[in-house]
């Protein structure tokens, strides 16, 4: 499977992935939804800034899932995998904060990031707000950047 993730630009955390600083991507929801269930060793995740074209992918070595978490859950989870996650440890407790309420959490072990050739996806019946996206090959939504396309 291919997989999209769009990140927050102003956390540049592209930039950490392809740095090899940022090894993990981690997902917290309330509820289970994309790419619970659906991401396996071996996907290739390829990750734009929203509002942005896709620049970078990375394969998936290996997928961690923790369910009914809790304040303390949360805490060992950050403590344990914050810096891989991206999140530098005096931030830590603001990131804790933020995740109230997740009762889901998926770790995503990333391996062999690259900087790839821009390109835009087509988001047609993802949904606009949708933060990852899973199809059975990217060539099914690339198009390339100067090509626009018309919503359906």
């Amino acid at each position: 499977m291919d997989h999209v993730a769009i990140m927050k630009r102003s956390q540049g955390l592209i930039s950490k992935v392809l740095s090899g600083k940022k090894t993990i991507e981690s997902r917290w929801y309330v509820s289970k939804r994309a790419p619970w269930g659906k991401i396996a060793v071996g996907d290739k995740i390829y990750f734009k800034d929203a509002s942005a074209p896709v620049s970078a992918v990375a394969s998936v070595s290996k997928v961690i899932s923790f369910t009914h978490l809790s304040p303390n859950k949360v805490r060992r989870i950050v403590d344990a995998y914050g810096i891989e996650i991206g999140v530098e440890k005096e931030m830590a407790s603001e990131f804790i904060e933020s995740l109230k309420g997740k009762k889901y959490c998926l770790l995503i072990f990333l391996e062999n990031p690259q900087k790839i050739t821009p390109f835009n996806i087509d988001k047609t019946g993802f949904g606009l707000m949708s933060a990852w996206i899973v199809v059975d090959d990217i060539r099914n939504i690339a198009c390339p950047i100067e090509q626009e396309f018309a919503v359906k």
